[in-house]
């Protein structure tokens, strides 16, 4: 692995999902956007074509995305969670936490930063919460420091 080639933390299901997302852009899309391009030539002058551009312009996003995959896919290492336990958070834990001060309880599965999605309580062991919340165990009390100020979580479970 080169040196400025991080490694890519993720779990078995966000390794299947990227590949999938690789094999669809290899296969199904990139054969779809040349279609589209070969169809714009067709309409003659390319140099005025709308078409041809957004075609274009697409394949170079494709392009793209296949070899930022193709370099994640490449520095994956995918974590296991049975080696690592129930009794203590790690990656792909499930964690429930109550929030001290409202008591409102989130629960938020922890994952490498390719996988993180926020909006799916799918947070990245980076983030202020995941760094906060690894290693902790059952009933453990701590404070998160975000932009907003802290809070102060209890670490309710783990699955």
């Amino acid at each position: 692995m080169n040196m400025k080639d991080k490694e890519v933390v993720l779990t078995q299901e966000g390794l299947l999902k990227l590949e999938q997302e690789h094999e669809t852009l290899k296969t199904v899309r990139r054969r779809e956007i040349a279609d589209r391009i070969k169809q714009a030539i067709e309409f003659g002058d390319i140099s005025e074509n709308s078409e041809y551009e957004d075609a274009k312009n697409e394949q170079a996003f494709i392009e793209g995305r296949i070899l930022t995959l193709e370099k994640m896919l490449r520095n994956a290492k995918v974590i296991e969670n049975i080696e690592l336990g129930q009794n203590q958070v790690h990656l792909g834990s499930t964690v429930v936490l109550k929030d001290m001060e409202y008591n409102d309880q989130l629960e938020y599965t922890i994952v490498g930063a390719a996988e993180a999605n926020p909006m799916k309580n799918r947070i990245s062991h980076e983030s202020p919460v995941g760094q906060a919340v690894l290693g902790r165990k059952k009933g453990d009390v701590f404070e998160v420091q975000v932009p907003a100020g802290s809070i102060k979580y209890k670490l309710v479970s783990i699955k």
